[in-house]
């Protein structure tokens, strides 16, 4: 497991997330180190809101390999639906695409970030230096082609690990 985590007392980038019709958030790794605390950010929660959501408006939360290659999972944000997944130099995960959702609608989330005062292992990182957001560039032009998404790999993958840290 991850020891001595800490909830952001800051709320650095955390707090409710609202995005708006036509808008979009390219995949990424998240900023590796608290700019107050200096901790190893470790663990990004969100809790999507999003009442009637319809899953054609978009706005699913895609996880994508290292690789960029494909897409690993997706996880629609969709009301009362939690993600909770490790952070490390390349956990890319977004939502890419533009919502398609009406004008008077909004993708809603409250995203909680968790930290550590202990050095992450060297297998999460790249380069070791302290970072800013990583954009990535998607190697398909979206997760909906065929070839670009395995559903499942990523939550199966997690499940072991998960099962050995009880």
């Amino acid at each position: 497991g991850i020891y001595g985590l800490h909830a952001d007392p800051y709320n650095e980038g955390s707090g409710l997330h609202q995005i708006f019709a036509n808008g979009s958030l390219r995949v990424h790794a998240d900023f590796n180190k608290h700019p107050v605390t200096g901790m190893e950010r470790r663990v990004n929660v969100f809790l999507y809101l999003n009442d009637g959501w319809d899953q054609s408006w978009g706005g699913d939360l895609e996880l994508w390999n290292r690789a960029m290659t494909r897409c690993a999972a997706r996880i629609a944000a969709v009301r009362n639906r939690l993600a909770i997944f490790s952070t490390t130099d390349f956990t890319y995960h977004g939502h890419p695409d533009p919502l398609k959702c009406p004008l008077h609608r909004s993708r809603r989330s409250i995203a909680q970030y968790y930290y550590s005062p202990y050095p992450r292992p060297q297998a999460e990182m790249v380069g070791g230096e302290r970072h800013s957001t990583l954009y990535q560039t998607r190697k398909c032009a979206t997760c909906q082609l065929p070839q670009c998404r395995v559903r499942g790999q990523y939550l199966k993958a997690s499940t072991p690990s998960i099962r050995q840290a009880r």
